[in-house]
């Protein structure tokens, strides 16, 4: 890789790690309601993006129910779990996403998994309840179940849309799955949220920025960056810079929030990510032709 695709590489978590805390941020300052800032961050990129794209026709329905599950329904669990939770922990649960997809992509797919892959998804699962086993956890283990239920669902929406095999481009899937999941958003926040209306009259400009940069920077900008580095190298070159995602958040978390990790949280964290390491190195080994559609973020 040259150093120029290097640094395209590196912008990548360093983008959507930041994106993540300035989430955080918008909860705590702002008092936003989560599902409804996720509605504003797709209809925003929607607006931005949907007219430089033909629309997929014959994909219509599929890309529908992928913005369900993989918009929709993961991005109202991780975000609802992440409102209640230090943005820190959060992203380091959120990387059980890898291992649950290699788990499905056994199950439904019939990927076969190596033995080193297993140890990775011990691993990682390891380093999860150690960070759960934290006193300052114990007392409502809701905020973190709502982010492993979203990691799971995040891996299901990554089944479907490899179902589709390369046929709709990533840029396009990226603006399409944006406008189905604007209104099914705006509409589950309708059911699960309250104070909707205040919220929106009160909101600082500290809420509305993070808006902004959800919509341009971290989906717009991040995965056209993220979509041209796979179109160019192997899934194995470029995923590992995606290990750099929980570093980005948690740097990015210390500076704005204030937030540290205990000394077992560090260690969970470091076994967590040892084993999502090894799940990625397995897959993108085993088949290098595979392209990842997204993340969680």
């Amino acid at each position: 890789m040259r150093p120029l695709d290097i640094f395209l590489a590196i912008s990548v978590p360093v983008i959507w790690g930041f994106g993540f805390t300035l989430t955080k941020v918008a909860f705590v300052f702002s008092d936003f309601p989560p599902i409804l800032l996720i509605a504003f961050r797709f209809g925003l990129t929607a607006l931005l993006i949907v007219w430089f794209v033909k629309p997929p026709f014959g994909y219509m329905r599929t890309i529908f129910w992928i913005a369900v599950v993989s918009a929709t329904i993961q991005y109202s669990l991780t975000f609802s779990g992440l409102d209640r939770l230090n943005a820190s922990t959060a992203i380091i649960v959120l990387q059980l996403e890898f291992p649950f997809m290699a788990l499905m992509a056994a199950a439904f797919l019939k990927d076969r998994m190596s033995w080193t892959q297993v140890l990775g998804v011990v691993l990682a699962f390891v380093g999860v309840v150690m960070i759960a086993g934290q006193p300052h956890l114990q007392d409502d283990y809701g905020p973190m179940f709502l982010v492993i239920a979203g990691a799971l669902v995040w891996a299901a929406g990554q089944i479907m849309i490899k179902n589709l095999r390369g046929r709709v481009s990533g840029f396009t899937l990226i603006a399409w799955v944006a406008v189905f999941a604007t209104p099914q958003l705006f509409l589950t926040s309708w059911i699960f949220e309250d104070g909707q209306i205040q919220a929106i009259q009160s909101m600082n400009w500290i809420g509305w920025g993070v808006v902004v940069y959800l919509a341009l920077i971290m989906t717009a900008l991040g995965y056209t960056i993220w979509y041209h580095l796979l179109g160019k190298f192997r899934v194995t070159q470029v995923g590992p810079f995606l290990l750099l995602l929980p570093v980005t958040t948690i740097a990015g978390s210390t500076v704005l929030l204030g937030e540290r990790l205990t000394l077992i949280e560090a260690l969970g964290a470091v076994v967590a990510i040892t084993g999502v390491w090894i799940v990625t190195k397995g897959t993108g080994s085993k088949d290098r032709r595979v392209k990842a559609r997204g993340t969680s973020t």
